[in-house]
């Protein structure tokens, strides 16, 4: 299937004017999302918004607004917390008396794909896929089911995530998230913890090759504990893909976790002369940060280059054709996707 268009809302300059070049610093052990101001919503409606939300419209009703969609699919691990929480607290607070409504309704995981579809007056096909780590690569993979049903079809595909109090100050404790830690160096930290990122990205997808952006040829998706069985996917994974060392990135989610280094230690060993890359002191880590990396991906297919920020090993390139994602989360959840140009 093809990317004919994408936007996203991240802590850095990619919405509007992107600039790569310029790396916005994490504050606190956070980065947190740069949000776009909105036009097209009414003011008593974002009023009453979660941040999950308004990153959520940001980036998908601007191409709702110039595209006639048959579906609105997103990821989200939780959706809006914050607004989840604060409804929970009224129930302890007013003895289940008069409750907000407000905050009940916008903090569901499906308020995103829900606001989307009730501005623009879509009523097709609407889902949420929640699924923590693999909630963006779900909504990729049901898209793609729908397009091979109706293979005339346009689908919006997203993810959003957002830093929310609660779940950040439950991770911390856990010891995934550390306030010590600062993204322009944390690929260097040797710390068992990494940084919390957020953000939206929304992609019109279709199976129209014509003046597509890039194509999404491979997605793959499993759970594992243990660095073999990785590896073993990963090489039958690469061999796919008939990669050349001279017009291929592997973009990888290392995230300064020593913990989660071996896994992608070990794919890069694979594919040894491929270029290695890595995204996430770009965005944090947060369970649908591949999104970025999905986004991040075509914007370089379109360019044809990488700010030299992101790139672990020498670069090779002669040219930019194929661009490999690998991400894990909590070192349990592993997706891999082959991204090409059209």
């Amino acid at each position: 299937m093809f990317i004919h268009q994408h936007i996203c809302i991240s802590p850095q300059h990619t919405s509007g004017d992107v600039d790569l070049d310029v790396l916005n610093p994490s504050a606190n052990g956070q980065l947190t999302a740069i949000e776009p101001e909105l036009t097209g919503v009414p003011a008593g409606l974002l009023r009453r918004m979660s941040k999950a939300v308004r990153m959520g419209i940001g980036a998908g009703l601007p191409i709702l607004q110039q595209n006639k969609v048959d579906g609105i699919i997103v990821g989200t691990a939780n959706g809006g917390m914050n607004d989840c929480i604060k409804f929970l607290n009224q129930i302890i607070d007013y003895d289940e008396g008069m409750l907000t409504p407000g905050n009940f309704v916008q903090s569901t995981p499906n308020a995103i794909a829900g606001q989307l579809s009730l501005i623009t007056k879509n009523q097709q096909y609407n889902a949420t896929h929640v699924h923590l780590g693999l909630s963006f690569e779900n909504s990729l993979i049901d898209a793609q089911m729908h397009l091979k049903e109706k293979a005339e079809g346009n689908y919006l595909v997203g993810a959003v995530d957002e830093i929310s109090s609660y779940n950040y100050n439950i991770d911390l404790l856990a010891g995934w998230y550390s306030q010590n830690i600062e993204n322009q160096s944390f690929y260097q930290s040797k710390l068992p913890a990494t940084i919390a990122g957020e953000g939206a990205a929304m992609f019109l997808l279709n199976n129209n090759a014509y003046d597509a952006l890039a194509r999404v040829k491979d997605i793959e998706t499993f759970h594992a504990s243990d660095i073999e069985t990785v590896k073993a996917r990963f090489k039958i994974f690469a061999e796919a893909q008939n990669l050349d060392s001279e017009t291929t990135i592997f973009l990888t989610g290392e995230n300064g976790d020593i913990r989660f280094n071996p896994f992608y230690h070990s794919c890069e060993a694979i594919i040894n002369d491929i270029t290695v890359a890595r995204f996430k002191h770009l965005s944090g880590e947060y369970p649908t940060a591949v999104s970025f990396a999905v986004w991040l991906s075509v914007f370089a297919l379109q360019n044809k280059k990488l700010p030299g920020h992101l790139f672990k090993t020498e670069n090779n390139l002669s040219q930019l054709n194929n661009i490999i994602i690998y991400n894990n989360y909590h070192g349990l959840q592993h997706s891999f996707i082959s991204i090409t140009s059209n």
